[in-house]
């Protein structure tokens, strides 16, 4: 009878051990992969939802797609770019456009044609025109002149003027939603 009572003794211990390194195991798990996660969206990638259809036919409302944080780390920005930036007035969420003019660049709208350095910018992406004129400016250092392409339905630089460099989060990589468009935008 004492041998029995011993091992159940032993057995008791081991059950509560073995709940204890189950709830330890768990914790460490799920605490790796929010450190994990945090690591990812902080500095690799970011998912991102296209609200509207300025960016259309490239991109269309409601689509995921996932912004590359980190390549922006390494080098700038080039021009025909999709960026995902926080805009200068509104903060709380990020807009999708082109890069259409780097730091340095003269940029001027005749109705509705591009001159990008008295050059006119062949855009063979936009779906729409908007036929405003701007007048020639330079972009500034720092700074990014961005447009959507469908540009009679897009808020971007013809309204609220550059981007900073600062409030870039980083390049449309890859669209991921819905599962049948997956592609390279």
């Amino acid at each position: 009878m004492k041998k029995a009572n011993k091992n159940e003794k032993y057995l008791k211990k081991d059950v509560k051990k073995g709940k204890k390194s189950m709830i330890r195991e768990l914790l460490e798990t799920v605490i790796s992969a929010g450190v994990i996660a945090f690591i990812i969206i902080t500095f690799i990638g970011q998912v991102t939802v296209v609200r509207g259809a300025s960016m259309e036919p490239t991109l269309h409302n409601n689509e995921r797609l996932i912004a590359n944080k980190i390549s922006y780390r390494f080098e700038s920005p080039k021009r025909s770019e999709i960026i995902i930036f926080k805009p200068p007035l509104e903060i709380k969420r990020n807009y999708i456009k082109r890069i259409i003019g780097l730091p340095g660049d003269k940029i001027e709208i005749i109705k509705g044609e591009i001159y990008l350095n008295d050059n006119k910018l062949e855009d063979n992406y936009v779906k729409y025109k908007s036929y405003e004129d701007i007048p020639a400016l330079v972009v500034p250092d720092d700074s990014f002149f961005v447009l959507g392409d469908n540009r009679s339905n897009s808020s971007d630089s013809r309204y609220w003027g550059f981007v900073p460099q600062k409030n870039v989060v980083g390049k449309a990589w890859v669209v991921f939603w819905p599962l049948n468009k997956i592609r390279l935008p």
